[in-house]
C-alpha cells in the first residue's frame, strides 16, 4: 500500500524583502505541519536563503508594468501573458491543493493560472495600502489576508477578508519577551537605523548628523546600529568617528533581530516587514516613510503605528538636520516615554501572524488531500 503523498502548497511571490519575508514565515509554518511546498517567482529573483532556499523554485516570465512608453508596456504585457501560460503548464503538472500570493507582478502569472483551473487562491497583502498587482486579484480570490486592520482599495465588510498580521520571521519571535532594556540618565542609549536600499542619503546623511548634533549629554552614551547600502558606510562612518559616536555601521547586520531587542529607539523606513518586526519585539521607532513608495504605502503604515502610540511618523519632505536632531534630542531625553511607547508598540505586535495565515490556507484545502 502506498503512503500518502501531503498535500502541495505553492507560494508565490515578488523578489523584494516585503513579499519574500512573509512567505518564507508561512512556508517554516506550513512546513512544521508537514505540508509540501514549491515557490514560483519570475527569473529576476536571487537565489533565496532560509527555508525557501530549501524548496523548489520555478522561475518563470513575468513583467512589471512599470516603463513608460508604448514599447515597454507591450513588452510587460508579453512577458505577463507568456508568465501565464507557463504557470498554467506549470500547476496542471504540479497539482497544488492552494495557491498563495504575496504580491509583486511576478506573483501574477500562478495566481491568474490558478483562477483559471480552479485551484483555490489566497492573496497576502503586507501594507495598509491594496499593491496593484493584489488589486488585479482581489475580486476573483478565495481568501485575502492582510496585515494591516485598515487596508486602502479593499472593499468592507466582505467575508473574504481576514487579518492576519504581517509573519515575521522566527528568529524575530525569539526576541518578542526580551524586556525593553531599562533607560536612566547615565545608561548606555542603544539606536538601530534600518534603511534597506531606499535610505541610502536620508539615513546614511541627514540621521548621522543630526545625531552629531545631540547635546554632550545624550551624544556621549550613544552607541549605534546602521544598517545601509555599501557606497553609503563610509560617510555613515565619517560622522560617527568626527562626532565621537560609537558606530557600528554595515551593509548587513546577520544578528538584527538581537539588536532590535536591545534598542532603546528603532529609525527606520516604513516597509511592512520593518513595522511588523519593529511591532513583535515591541520597540519605539521613529519612521521616516520613504516617499516616492508605490502609493504612498509606507506612509499608511507608518500611520497604523503612530495612530497605536508605538512609534512617531515623520515625513522626509521638508524634513532638515536640525528639526531632526530637535525631535531625537526630545525623545532620547524622555525615558519614560520611550518605554510607553515600546509598550504599545509590543501590544500591537502580532507573533501568531504567521500560524493565522496557516490556518486560512489550509482551510482551502479539500478535507480528502488534508494531512492526518
Amino acid at each position: 500500500m502506498r503512503a500518502a503523498v501531503s498535500p502541495l502548497i505553492l507560494l508565490t511571490a515578488g523578489g523584494t524583502g516585503g513579499h519574500v519575508f512573509p512567505a518564507e514565515a508561512l512556508a517554516e509554518e506550513l512546513m512544521s505541519r508537514g505540508y509540501r511546498l514549491a515557490l514560483v517567482t519570475d527569473r529576476r529573483g536571487q537565489a533565496y536563503g532560509g527555508v525557501l532556499g530549501r524548496i523548489e523554485t520555478i522561475r518563470i516570465r513575468a513583467g512589471g508594468i512599470a516603463g513608460r512608453g508604448l514599447m515597454p508596456r507591450i513588452k510587460a504585457v508579453g512577458d505577463l501573458s507568456l508568465g501565464t501560460l507557463q504557470a498554467l503548464a506549470l500547476l496542471k503538472r504540479m497539482k497544488p491543493a492552494v495557491v498563495v500570493g504575496f504580491g509583486g507582478y511576478a506573483s501574477l502569472p500562478a495566481m491568474a493560472a490558478a483562477l483559471a483551473l480552479r485551484i483555490p487562491t489566497v492573496l497576502h497583502e503586507q501594507n495598509a495600502v491594496l499593491g496593484r498587482a493584489n488589486r488585479l486579484m482581489a475580486s476573483k480570490v478565495k481568501r485575502i489576508a492582510t496585515s494591516f486592520k485598515h487596508v486602502r482599495y479593499l472593499q468592507v465588510p466582505d467575508p473574504r477578508i481576514k487579518h492576519t498580521g504581517m509573519p515575521v520571521r522566527p528568529a524575530i519571535l525569539a526576541e518578542r519577551d526580551t524586556p525593553y532594556p531599562p533607560l536612566d540618565e547615565t545608561a548606555q542609549i542603544s539606536v538601530v537605523i534600518m534603511g534597506g536600499s531606499q535610505g541610502a542619503r536620508l539615513l546614511s546623511e541627514m540621521v548621522p548628523d543630526a545625531l552629531a548634533r545631540l547635546p554632550d549629554a545624550l551624544r556621549t552614551r550613544l552607541r549605534v546600529s546602521q544598517q545601509s547600502r555599501p557606497e553609503s558606510l563610509a560617510l555613515s562612518r565619517g560622522t560617527y568617528l568626527r562626532a565621537g559616536i560609537e558606530a557600528d555601521c554595515e551593509s548587513f547586520f546577520s544578528d538584527i533581530p538581537k539588536r532590535l531587542a536591545s534598542a532603546h529607539l528603532v529609525i527606520s523606513r516604513a516597509g511592512a516587514s520593518s513595522v511588523a518586526e519593529i511591532a513583535c519585539i515591541g520597540r519605539p521607532a521613529l519612521l521616516i516613510p520613504y516617499p516616492h513608495a508605490i502609493d504612498d504605502h509606507q506612509t499608511a503604515n507608518a500611520q497604523e503605528l503612530d495612530e497605536a502610540g508605538g512609534g512617531w511618523l515623520m515625513r522626509e519632505e521638508g524634513l532638515g538636520v536640525e528639526n531632526l536632531a530637535g525631535r531625537l534630542a526630545q525623545l532620547l531625553g524622555s525615558p519614560a516615554t520611550l518605554a510607553r511607547s515600546a509598550a504599545c508598540a509590543r501590544a500591537v505586535g502580532e507573533p501568531d501572524a504567521a500560524r493565522s495565515l496557516g490556518d486560512l490556507v489550509l482551510d482551502l484545502i479539500p478535507q480528502e488531500l488534508e494531512v492526518h
